[in-house]
């Protein structure tokens, strides 16, 4: 074998050497890995995760007003363009402030409806409509709902499309 031969054989060893070990040391589950990520890790990211511990779920309806959110709901998207999804209605709920004069006359003020539809993909989604639309969009109805920023601009079915 020639010299020029071996110091090539010698180079190319070396080099899988090295490979092997960058592979060895710098894997997903490296212990190794996790030292060295231990240091170069950001100083405010880590000052943000210590002092901002997982909350249970009192502290959680506390912060969004009294009402508990299941862990499964996501956020909705809340950009100004109008979201169509095919969703279905499970749910709806309204909160209305009854007055009654001392006439007889009765109002109702502070009136807020809301429809809760569940998606193809199963997510869930709480939109804001009108009194009308509340009365209109039958349970369990499967159609296509068109709505911005958490408000219902149509909801659309077999039989009927309703406005808010």
């Amino acid at each position: 074998m020639t010299p020029q031969l071996k110091n090539l054989m010698i180079l190319l060893g070396a080099i899988v050497v090295i490979l092997l070990l960058v592979i060895i040391l710098f894997s997903g589950k490296s212990p190794f890995r996790k030292f060295i990520s231990f240091f170069l890790e950001d100083e405010e990211e880590a000052a943000a995760r210590k002092a901002a511990p997982r909350r249970n779920g009192a502290a959680a309806a506390r912060q969004h007003g009294g009402v508990q959110r299941m862990p499964q709901e996501e956020t909705q998207k809340s950009t100004s363009e109008p979201i169509v999804e095919m969703a279905t209605l499970v749910r709806k709920s309204d909160d209305r402030q009854r007055v009654i004069e001392s006439s007889g006359q009765i109002k109702i003020t502070d009136e807020y409806y809301e429809l809760n539809f569940v998606t193809r993909k199963g997510k869930k989604l709480r939109i804001e409509c009108s009194a009308e639309a509340y009365d209109k969009i039958p349970f369990n109805q499967q159609g296509s709902l068109t709505y911005r920023r958490n408000t219902l601009v149509k909801f659309k079915y077999y039989e009927d499309t309703v406005y808010n």
